[in-house]
């Protein structure tokens, strides 16, 4: 699957969720308009040289041992949660990653449903 062939127009209608794409060795092949706002367009080249080695080495084990990441994190006022999962090619394999940056409040309410 070639995600930079891609078009995703409902992704480009997101106004507070970033979309962003890479391959295995963190080559970003596709981002929502939300993502580019946010990251600048950098489609087509690395996203390792924008985060830190700890980051680098958490973005590592997620390709290699297929594992999600969910976090939060507040920017100014703005707190977004960080859900990172793998995509897979047509074979099974982890292809690279997926990464979804949503804005949430600051207070949400949390559903137990059985």
């Amino acid at each position: 699957m070639n995600f930079s062939e891609i078009r995703c127009p409902w992704g480009d209608t997101l106004k507070t969720c970033a979309i962003t794409v890479c391959d295995r060795e963190g080559i970003v092949l596709y981002q929502n308009n939300r993502s580019v706002e946010v990251n600048g367009d950098v489609c087509g080249r690395s996203m390792l040289p924008c985060h830190s080695e700890r980051s680098r080495q958490i973005i590592d084990r997620l390709i290699n041992n297929g594992e999600n990441n969910a976090y939060t994190i507040q920017k100014r006022d703005l707190r977004k949660l960080i859900y990172q999962t793998p995509w897979h090619d047509d074979s099974g394999c982890v292809a690279g990653l997926v990464e979804f940056s949503l804005e949430i409040p600051a207070e949400m309410p949390h559903y137990v449903r059985e």
